[in-house]
């Protein structure tokens, strides 16, 4: 199963009283754009494709940069699919809506 693609959808929820929460998730988001993962930007989270060690890599990632700018407390919602021996792909499950 870890040598297979998971998705992971990330909700990061960072909380600071000098700065918008907004302008934390986009930093969120810039970490995952430089991660050279697939992903998808919902509006409620976004969702990511890879192989397992590399996706806890980037939440530790984005918690480091999200912390470094000035968050001072963070809920992170995760959800994770796999399937035993066999890919999670995004566009499994998004193709037939575009």
């Amino acid at each position: 199963m870890m040598d297979n693609k998971i998705n992971v959808a990330i909700q990061v929820l960072p909380r600071s009283a000098k700065i918008g929460t907004y302008e934390m998730v986009d930093r969120a988001i810039e970490v995952i754009q430089k991660s050279g993962l697939k992903y998808r930007v919902c509006p409620f989270e976004t969702v990511v494709e890879g192989y397992y060690d590399e996706i806890m890599a980037l939440l530790k990632e984005i918690h480091e940069t999200i912390y470094d700018f000035g968050a001072e407390e963070m809920i992170t919602n995760v959800k994770i699919q796999t399937i035993y021996n066999q890919d999670v792909l995004i566009e499994d499950k998004m193709d037939k809506y575009e």
